[in-house]
């Protein structure tokens, strides 16, 4: 899945009352580019290192291939010196907002891209609620909405 001008991603947590939560990592435009599930007793960070290690090459009408975004956005939430060390050797800025130091409020201009993906993912009714006891399958239903999501965004 390629994207034209994503060199920015977003990071957001789509948290369910079921107990399981959906990941999601983002290009500039809104589409998906990596999903995952957990469980909702995980802390938010944990589960940044997957998602970006499962981001695919993103394609580019020139020059070669990236292999990675240029930057992350990422709330207060995703603020250890690990996660940044992670992406620092990625090659990812990161623009985590700092604990304690700085507000959320200055992610907004960015991180409704994020939720805007996130209400269109709440729209597919089986993702409103989860009906699956196997988080495989219920990670599969997210993969199929988000194919649907890049399909109708793409076909525009």
């Amino acid at each position: 899945m390629g994207a034209a001008s994503g060199d920015r991603v977003a990071v957001s947590v789509e948290r369910e009352e079921q107990g399981s939560k959906i990941h999601l990592i983002t290009e500039r435009g809104g589409l998906p580019i990596s999903v995952g599930i957990s469980a909702a007793n995980t802390h938010d960070s944990q589960a940044l290192e997957p998602l970006v290690r499962g981001i695919p090459p993103i394609r580019s009408r020139r020059g070669p291939r990236r292999r990675r975004p240029a930057k992350l956005h990422g709330d207060q939430g995703y603020d250890y010196a690990h996660l940044r060390a992670f992406l620092r050797g990625r090659g990812i800025i990161a623009r985590i907002a700092r604990r304690g130091i700085e507000s959320s409020q200055r992610l907004g201009r960015h991180r409704w891209v994020v939720e805007r993906t996130v209400s269109w993912l709440a729209g597919c009714r089986r993702l409103h609620r989860r009906y699956e006891r196997r988080a495989d399958h219920s990670a599969s239903f997210v993969a199929i909405a988000d194919a649907l999501i890049c399909y109708r965004r793409l076909a525009k």
